[in-house]
C-alpha cells in the first residue's frame, strides 16, 4: 500500500514514519509532502491508499486538501495527525470525510488502532 505523509515539518514526517513502523506498518510505500498544495498534487498523481495529514500547513491547510480531494471525487482514506484539537476541528474533519483524528503527541498504539482497519 502507498501512504502519503503531509506535514510542513520534516522532523514530524520522520516521526510519523517511525511510529508507523513501531505500530507494525512497515513495508509500505511512503510518499511525503511538505505543504498542503504538494499534498493535494501528490494525492492526485501518486494515488495513495492513505493520506496522513497535518492540519496547519502552508499553501493549503489539511482540511482544505481533504475538501479539494473530495470535491474532485477522490475517496482516498484521509485523516489527521495534528497538535491542535478543537471540537470544531474534529467536526469539520468528520463532516469532510476524515477517517481518523490523532492528536500529537501520539503513540504507536494510537496508530495501530487507527490504521489497522485501513491497512490491515
Amino acid at each position: 500500500m502507498k501512504i502519503l505523509i503531509a506535514d510542513d515539518s520534516r522532523v514530524m514526517r520522520q516521526i510519523v514514519t517511525r511510529t508507523l513502523r513501531q505500530a507494525g506498518f512497515d513495508g509500505h510505500d511512503l510518499v511525503e509532502a511538505a505543504d498542503g498544495k504538494e499534498a493535494a498534487e501528490k494525492a492526485a498523481s501518486e494515488k495513495p491508499d492513505l493520506v496522513i495529514s497535518d492540519w496547519n500547513m502552508p499553501e493549503m491547510t489539511g482540511i482544505e486538501v481533504l475538501r479539494k480531494l473530495r470535491a474532485e471525487g477522490n475517496q482516498v482514506k484521509f485523516g489527521f495527525v495534528t497538535s491542535e484539537c478543537t471540537e470544531e476541528m474534529k467536526n469539520a474533519a468528520e463532516s469532510a470525510g476524515s477517517a481518523f483524528f490523532i492528536v500529537k503527541p501520539f503513540t504507536a498504539e494510537q496508530f495501530e488502532e487507527a490504521f489497522s482497519p485501513i491497512l490491515g
